[in-house]
């Protein structure tokens, strides 16, 4: 059976090595958690604007979640809440394509992909000159 839960979207990869410099330096889960809120919204906001727009409903269903793993990682998950006839995924409809009722076929448009790849993008970079900033602390 299919999941009927809201899009879910699901980076590959993570920041343990940085996760673990900061939980030696300053302590990090305040500071991540910080960090996930303003590229989770940053995010809502790069799906919003590039979310194909008829009635607008998809784009303003973008919101997304921080969640903490048995182990303690901290992760951003986007979701999009709008469902036609109560099951559908809109945004996933608009993003792979669908078929129509009278037997026709409504081609996809990847725009969920180019607008979160550059939230991870700048993600990675402010990550990136933590590291540098704080490189040479507690060495």
């Amino acid at each position: 059976m299919a999941d009927k839960s809201p899009i879910r979207f699901i980076h590959k990869g993570d920041f343990t090595k940085l996760e673990g410099f900061l939980a030696k330096s300053i302590g990090f889960k305040p500071i991540i958690r910080t960090i996930l809120n303003k590229y989770g919204r940053l995010g809502v906001e790069a799906l919003k604007e590039a979310t194909p727009k008829d009635t607008g409903k998809t784009s303003e269903s973008w919101y997304y979640t921080i969640d903490e793993d048995q182990n303690g990682n901290l992760k951003i998950t986007w979701r999009n809440s709008n469902l036609g006839n109560g099951w559908a995924p809109i945004a996933i409809l608009l993003q792979y394509g669908h078929a129509t009722g009278n037997g026709g076929y409504v081609q996809g448009r990847d725009y969920i992909n180019p607008a979160i790849d550059k939230v991870f993008h700048r993600i990675a970079d402010e990550a990136w000159e933590e590291v540098n900033r704080n490189g040479g602390r507690n060495r």
